[in-house]
């Protein structure tokens, strides 16, 4: 129920989804971005503590303080150091680097066809079962 008492159209789940979305398309421009980068000398990849930042957006309560995923991988990203090895100071690994991005897909397109199946209910429903 709403504080006017009516029924809440949309619950506290979408905007935790929407949160979701938000981080996963930041983690994967921060992927592309050492991607890209793979070759550059002295470039330094960038990393980002996913996981920490997924439990601290849905851990926000139900229209509590709102968070901007961007702003948080922003504040959290961190560079990783270059190994000893490396010949021109790069800390990119391609292969990991490719690795994230498409486990990253995945889990955006999960959520987003998750999400998609939610409105399409909604829909369903507010025509009155007709399409």
């Amino acid at each position: 129920m709403s504080p006017t008492g009516g029924l809440k159209l949309f619950d506290g789940l979408y905007t935790g989804l929407e949160n979701v979305l938000d981080l996963r398309r930041a983690q994967h421009a921060v992927g592309a971005s050492n991607l890209a980068n793979a070759n550059t000398p002295g470039y330094l990849a960038k990393e980002v503590p996913f996981d920490a930042l997924l439990l601290e957006v849905m851990d926000l309560p139900i229209g509590g303080e709102s968070v901007s995923p961007e702003a948080r991988v922003m504040e959290t990203m961190s560079e990783v150091a270059a190994p000893e090895a490396s010949l021109d100071g790069n800390s990119v690994n391609a292969e990991t680097e490719a690795t994230r991005l498409m486990e990253n897909r995945v889990m955006y397109e999960a959520v987003a066809g998750g999400l998609s199946r939610r409105l399409a209910m909604l829909r369903f429903a507010a025509s009155d079962g007709k399409m």
